[in-house]
């Protein structure tokens, strides 16, 4: 009996672990493509998970709020801070702070 717990645990985990790489992925290409928009460098490569929780979405079904943070440049000399949030696997809103400029 403790191996089907221990099994049905990890397919858990093993669906949570894909469910949040889709997540991200989805994420990290919103990201470059508006940075490509705004023509804005996005640095490192990468979008970090600052933040998920359940949440009800407009259909009222619950689904994973996630919040990541990156970052970019607009001159090559300052790093700013983005911020995206998504609901499941929607993009909400990408979010620059102020910048420079060029």
């Amino acid at each position: 009996m403790l191996d089907f717990f221990f099994i049905i645990l990890l397919l858990l985990i093993g669906f949570y672990w894909s469910n949040a790489m889709k997540a991200r992925e989805i994420a990290f290409i919103a990201v470059n493509v508006h940075c490509q928009k705004m023509d804005v460098q996005l640095l490192d490569e990468y979008v970090a998970l600052i933040g998920i929780w359940p949440k009800r979405d407009d259909d009222g079904k619950i689904k994973a709020w996630r919040s990541y943070q990156f970052e970019f440049t607009s001159t090559g000399d300052e790093r700013y801070n983005g911020k995206v949030v998504m609901m499941g696997d929607k993009v909400l809103s990408i979010q620059l702070e102020p910048y420079r400029i060029l």
